[in-house]
């Protein structure tokens, strides 16, 4: 065992340009950090030294202090769910479905028989909006709001008095029950209770739900939790997963929270792998195409970098990847076909460099295998041996 503990952090949607059949997924000329570096002028001097920006241009860069690639995803479609499959080393040929156009009569009806209430909304929107849009129509008429954003995703969203929050999750745990018994294909469904009165409506964040696919198959997770290493999930890595292979759940519901509570994991003692999910670059502005908004979260992170960085052991492993782009200068609201940064970083590393591009994610996923010495992932090649 070369590292007793590996943080990998996924910033959620943040790409570094289009992969080579970004034409099937209508994203030629994608590129969510690239167009946000040309928009803005990111002051980001901690996350240069470790080869972050090199990764667009995939420049050769001698003065840094971490290894630095790309990765080019090979699971069909680009959500979420499938990105981090793939990252931990499952292959997925069938992508799950998202319904931009909103979803169709047949789901529509499901929802309304399942739960005996009428459904509201049926699009493709970002949270806040659909909330404030339809908010009061829901509270007088004890409808669902039930939307996408984007992503594979249905999400159903309720004000806590006109339906209780319990009550709403009991919905959305049969819904996801009946999509299973069909072809609809959809990754997560998540329910969304809020409060607040009209023009000033508000999501529960710590109040949402996932009720995600599980795996069809054993992941590195399954493996490390089977072998008594921890596996300690940040964010939404517990959802994504639907707890499979995950022997901790820590909630966050932002990424500050999300970096707060890597930084309190960071001084516990543990033997295994903790998995984070930075998930604000995706929901808060990606899909809301808010570059300003973008950048200034990658300048906050930046910060948090550093503080991360100089708290860890002489044997841990850092290694910060995505798991799909959101390029918020593209057209539309959705999810963008990209490859994705791959920074690998130890305090004891004496020849950090670029690395070639990684013909997968799972490359990933096959190294932090290799580590542990537990059996390889279906799919990755482990770059161990050459991290010196």
């Amino acid at each position: 065992m070369k590292f007793k503990r590996i943080f990998l952090l996924v910033l959620d949607s943040l790409g570094v340009g289009e992969t080579t059949d970004a034409a099937n997924y209508g994203d030629v000329g994608a590129n969510t950090l690239g167009h946000i570096v040309e928009n803005d002028d990111l002051f980001v001097p901690n996350l240069k030294k470790i080869g972050f920006l090199d990764t667009l241009n995939m420049s050769e860069n001698e003065n840094v202090d971490a290894y630095y690639t790309i990765a080019k995803p090979i699971n069909a479609g680009k959500d979420s769910v499938n990105g981090h499959y793939e990252i931990v080393g499952l292959k997925n040929e069938i992508p799950f479905k998202a319904y931009n156009e909103g979803f169709p009569y047949e789901i529509l009806a499901g929802i309304e028989s399942i739960t005996g209430r009428s459904v509201i909304g049926n699009k493709c929107s970002n949270d806040n909006a659909i909330i404030n849009e339809l908010g009061e129509r829901q509270f007088n008429y004890g409808s669902l709001i039930v939307y996408t954003s984007a992503d594979s995703d249905l999400q159903v969203a309720a004000h806590e008095d006109c339906i209780p929050i319990a009550t709403l999750h009991e919905y959305c745990e049969k819904i996801r029950s009946e999509s299973l018994k069909h072809n609809w294909r959809i990754a997560r469904i998540i329910a969304r209770p809020f409060n607040g009165t009209p023009d000033k409506y508000k999501l529960i964040n710590n109040c949402r739900k996932d009720f995600a696919i599980k795996p069809p198959k054993r992941t590195i997770l399954d493996k490390l939790d089977e072998n008594n290493y921890s596996v300690i999930g940040i964010g939404k890595i517990n959802d994504i997963f639907d707890g499979q292979g995950i022997n901790k759940n820590i909630k966050a519901t932002s990424n500050s929270e999300a970096i707060n509570k890597l930084i309190d994991i960071i001084d516990k003692k543990f033997m295994g792998l903790c998995m984070v999910n930075l998930c604000d670059f995706d929901s808060l502005y990606g899909h809301t195409r808010d570059v300003e908004g973008y950048a200034k979260a990658i300048e906050e992170l930046d910060v948090d970098i550093s503080i991360v960085i100089n708290k860890l052991d002489l044997e841990d492993l850092l290694i910060i990847t995505a798991d799909h782009g959101n390029d918020p200068t593209f057209t539309g609201n959705g999810h963008t076909r990209e490859n994705v940064p791959v920074i690998i970083y130890s305090r004891n590393f004496k020849t950090p460099r670029r690395l070639s591009p990684f013909e997968t994610l799972a490359n990933i996923g096959a190294t932090i295998a290799d580590n542990f010495d537990i059996s390889e992932p279906e799919i990755g090649e482990s770059i161990l041996e050459i991290l010196e």
